[in-house]
C-alpha cells in the first residue's frame, strides 16, 4: 500500500504543472477569442475545443508524431538531447492538450461576462490596456477562470490514454494514478486498485464541488 502513495504523488505534480500551463495558455486563448470578432471565430474555436472530443488515445499518437524522435518537433529536441518521451515531462504535456479546453470555454465565458462598461470607464481614466486587463478585467472574470483551472486539474489529475500513449507505464518514473490503476487491476492486486480508486474519486469530488461553488455550472459548459 506503501507504494500506492508514488503514482498519487506524482499525479498530483503532473496536474498541477498541467494547470498551471493551461492557466497561462487557456486564459490567454479565451481572452483572445472572447475579444476576436471574425467569421474565422468559432473555426478556431472549434480547433482548440477538439481535445474535448477527440479519444485520448488518438491524442496521444498525435502526440508521439509530433514529440517522437521522428516527429517534426521532436527531432528537432532530439538535436538537443531533450527527451519527451517515456517521461513524466511527457505526461505534463498529454494532461495539459487534454485538459486544455476545459480551461479554455471557462475563461471565454468568464471574459465575456465582465461587463464591458466597467472596461470602457477605466480607459476614459487613462488607464493603459494593459492595467485594464490585470486591474479589472482579470479580477471581474477570476472565478470562472479558478473554476475552470479545478476542473482542468481534476481532468488531468484521471488522465490515462493520451498519458499511456506518450509516456507509457513505469514504476516511480510515469506511472500515474490511473495508469497505476489500470495496472493493479491486471496485475489481480484489487487492494491497491480500491485504494487509488478511493483516492482519485475522493479529490475529484471534492474539486468538483470547489468548482461548481465557484461558478454555476452553466457557466462552465457554455459561452456566449
Amino acid at each position: 500500500m506503501q507504494q500506492a502513495w508514488i503514482p498519487l504523488l506524482l499525479s498530483l505534480k503532473v496536474a498541477g504543472w498541467a494547470t498551471a500551463l493551461n492557466l497561462v495558455f487557456g486564459v490567454a486563448a479565451g481572452f483572445g477569442l472572447s475579444r476576436w470578432r471574425s467569421g474565422a471565430r468559432d473555426v478556431i474555436d472549434s480547433l482548440l475545443m477538439l481535445p474535448l472530443v477527440l479519444p485520448p488515445t488518438v491524442l496521444g499518437y498525435y502526440l508521439l508524431v509530433l514529440l517522437g524522435r521522428r516527429g517534426v518537433i521532436g527531432g528537432w529536441l532530439d538535436k538537443l538531447d531533450i527527451q519527451l518521451v517515456f517521461t513524466w515531462q511527457g505526461a505534463v504535456i498529454a494532461s495539459t492538450v487534454v485538459a486544455f479546453p476545459l480551461v479554455l470555454k471557462s475563461a471565454r465565458a468568464a471574459f465575456e461576462s465582465v461587463d464591458p462598461q466597467l472596461e470602457r470607464a477605466a480607459r476614459t481614466l487613462g488607464v493603459s490596456e494593459t492595467a485594464v486587463f490585470f486591474r479589472v478585467t482579470l479580477p471581474l472574470a477570476a472565478r470562472g477562470i479558478l473554476a475552470g483551472g479545478l476542473l482542468a486539474f481534476a481532468r488531468a489529475l484521471g488522465e490515462f490514454g493520451a498519458t499511456l500513449m506518450i509516456a507509457g507505464n513505469l514504476p516511480g518514473r510515469t506511472q500515474t494514478l490511473s495508469v497505476a490503476v489500470y495496472s493493479a487491476v491486471q496485475a489481480g492486486d484489487d487492494s491497491t486498485a480500491n485504494f487509488l480508486v478511493l483516492v482519485t474519486s475522493v479529490t475529484c469530488v471534492v474539486i468538483l464541488l470547489l468548482a461548481g461553488r465557484l461558478v454555476p455550472q452553466h457557466t462552465l459548459l457554455s459561452s456566449r
